[in-house]
């Protein structure tokens, strides 16, 4: 049985702090016609629900048009100001690290649950060098539901039918850095293991229910070991 390896990708693999919000006040200027005022909390939720509540922050019905709309001016700022990631942001340390050294391995499937977009996702690990080491067409991305436990059985599904073999829960394994990601993968009974490299502590992703936690990815052999329960 191949182990599923679903990565949350901000704050655990990469950061790159303030484009985000960079892009929501572009974004949300040219779907709305709106300035951004209000600022939703970010770490660990799908873009899904940050859209949803930036809009009734400023007074603006949330309808899928509107959200969709949004979306589209995100991807589009992204389209046109992506080489910024490289400016801003960086690989964490040991992420390069443990992605290949999982990617290696005939054993492992892996792949990113995230808040992201897809696009922005791929713009994400792009920029950083990560993205030959994950099967993005797999991943589960915050277009999908405000809920982060959807992404993962998504990302599920999806793997499932590309590689033609159920992946059951005690074979899928959830990496992040926030409780929403710990509550994500045991809300379907997959493995979570806590990253701490965001604003989470170790406790905190540890009261939330990982089964794991590490303070971050430098040690590529405790990451595998953790993953792959040795």
């Amino acid at each position: 049985m191949k182990t599923l390896v679903l990565w949350d990708i901000d704050q655990t693999l990469m950061e790159a702090r303030g484009l985000g919000h960079s892009w929501y006040r572009t974004a949300l200027q040219a779907a709305a016609g709106t300035e951004l005022r209000h600022v939703p909390s970010f770490p660990g939720r799908t873009e899904m629900a940050i859209s949803h509540e930036l809009l009734v922050l400023h007074d603006i019905e949330p309808t899928p048009e509107q959200i969709a709309a949004l979306h589209r001016e995100l991807i589009a700022v992204a389209d046109r100001e992506h080489p910024l990631l490289l400016e801003h942001g960086r690989a964490l340390a040991g992420a390069p690290e443990a992605l290949a050294a999982l990617a290696a391995r005939d054993d492992v499937v892996q792949s990113v649950v995230t808040g992201n977009l897809a696009e922005i996702a791929r713009y994400k690990l792009a920029a950083y060098g990560l993205d030959p080491h994950v099967d993005l067409d797999i991943g589960g991305y915050g277009s999908l539901s405000p809920d982060r436990p959807a992404l993962v059985i998504d990302a599920i599904r999806r793997a499932t039918t590309k590689h033609g073999h159920p992946f059951p829960a005690d074979s899928v394994v959830v990496l992040g850095d926030t409780p929403h990601d710990i509550t994500a993968a045991t809300h379907h009974g997959a493995t979570a293991i806590g990253v701490a490299t965001g604003r989470s502590t170790v406790a905190d992703l540890q009261a939330a229910g990982a089964h794991t936690v590490l303070p971050d990815l430098t040690d590529t052999a405790a990451v595998l070991a953790a993953v792959l329960r040795t």
